[in-house]
C-alpha cells in the first residue's frame, strides 16, 4: 500500500454531481437489449427490485473500458458477471470464502478480511460489488485491492448505502460517499469518483417494494391474487420512480454508490 496524506476536509461536492454523469474513457461500451442485460439471470432478480438491477448495469456498461486483461473479482459470489466481464477482459478471476451464503465460484477461496493469497501487481482490474458492507475489516480489503492492481490500474466497487440489513449477521457497515471517498485515499488510490445509483424516489421505491412483497402470503389462491396485484403496481412503481429520479433529484438520499479509483 502506497504512503498517502488523506485530508481533514474532503470535498462537500463530491456527492452532488448528477446521477450518471460521470465520463470516461473513448471506447464504446457493447449496447445491450433489455433482454441481453447482464443482471437478467442474476438469482436475486425478482418482479419487485429489477430496477436497481438495471441500473447496476448501465453503470457496469458505462465502466467497460476499464475491464481488460487480468480482471480480478473481489467477493465474486456465484460469479453472475463473469461472461459479462469476459466479454472486455481477457481474463476472469473470481476471490470469495468458502462460508459465503451463496454457492461460491471462486477461483481462489480467500477471507478478503485479510491478506489475499495472490502477487502484488498483477491485476489489470479490481471489481467488488455489493461486498464491502459485508466485511469486518473492509480498509484490509481496500488496501489489498489497492496491492493487487498494477500501477495506472482502475477499481470500480459498488455498495449499498439506504438498504435494508441482509445476510445477517455479516451486514456490519453502509457508507457515505465521503466516508468512501477517505478510505479508498487512505488505501493509496487516487481520482476517486463516487456515483449515487439513485435518487430519492427509486431509493423510496425499492424500499416500498421490498415491504410489500411481504404481504404475498397466507393460502395459495389469497398468494396468487396478491402476487398479480402487486406486480402490477411494481412494473408501474419502478418505471416511475426513475423518471422522477432523472427530474426530481435527491441523490443524498441514495440506494447506494459506485466508485472508480485508480492506482497511481
Amino acid at each position: 500500500m502506497g504512503t498517502v496524506s488523506v485530508p481533514d476536509q474532503l470535498d462537500p461536492d463530491v456527492c452532488r454531481s448528477l446521477i450518471h454523469s460521470y465520463r470516461i474513457g473513448k471506447r464504446a461500451p457493447i449496447k445491450f437489449t433489455r433482454s441481453q442485460m447482464t443482471s437478467q439471470h442474476h438469482s436475486n432478480r425478482r418482479p419487485h427490485n429489477w430496477l436497481i438491477y438495471d441500473i447496476a448495469d448501465t453503470f457496469l456498461q458505462k465502466y467497460a473500458p476499464y475491464y481488460d486483461g487480468v480482471l480480478y473479482d473481489l467477493g465474486c459470489g456465484e460469479a453472475p458477471y463473469r461472461a459479462f466481464f469476459l466479454l472486455y477482459a481477457d481474463r476472469y478471476v473470481g476471490v470469495d470464502w468458502a462460508g459465503s451464503y451463496h454457492e461460491t465460484k471462486a477461483d481462489i477461496a480467500a477471507d478478503l478480511n485479510g491478506s489475499l493469497p495472490i502477487e502484488s501487481s498483477v491485476a489489470d482490474t479490481v471489481v467488488s460489488l455489493s461486498v464491502m458492507e459485508h466485511l469486518r475489516e473492509p480498509q484490509i480489503m481496500l488496501n489489498e485491492a489497492y496491492r493487487i492492481l498494477k500501477p495506472g490500474r482502475t477499481m470500480i466497487l459498488q455498495v449499498p448505502f439506504m438498504w435494508a440489513v441482509h445476510e445477517a449477521p455479516h451486514d456490519y457497515y453502509r457508507y457515505t460517499c465521503y466516508g468512501l471517498q477517505h478510505m479508498f485515499s487512505k488505501a493509496g488510490f487516487v481520482d476517486v469518483k463516487v456515483e449515487a445509483t439513485t435518487g430519492f424516489w427509486a431509493m423510496w421505491t425499492l424500499k416500498f417494494n421490498y415491504q410489500s412483497a411481504r404481504l404475498i402470503r397466507g393460502p395459495w389462491p389469497i398468494q396468487r391474487l396478491m402476487s398479480a396485484l402487486m406486480r402490477v403496481i411494481w412494473a408501474i412503481d419502478q418505471r416511475l420512480a426513475r423518471w422522477l429520479d432523472k427530474r426530481w433529484k435527491g441523490e443524498q438520499e441514495t440506494a447506494g454508490y459506485f466508485v472508480v479509483a485508480k492506482k497511481p
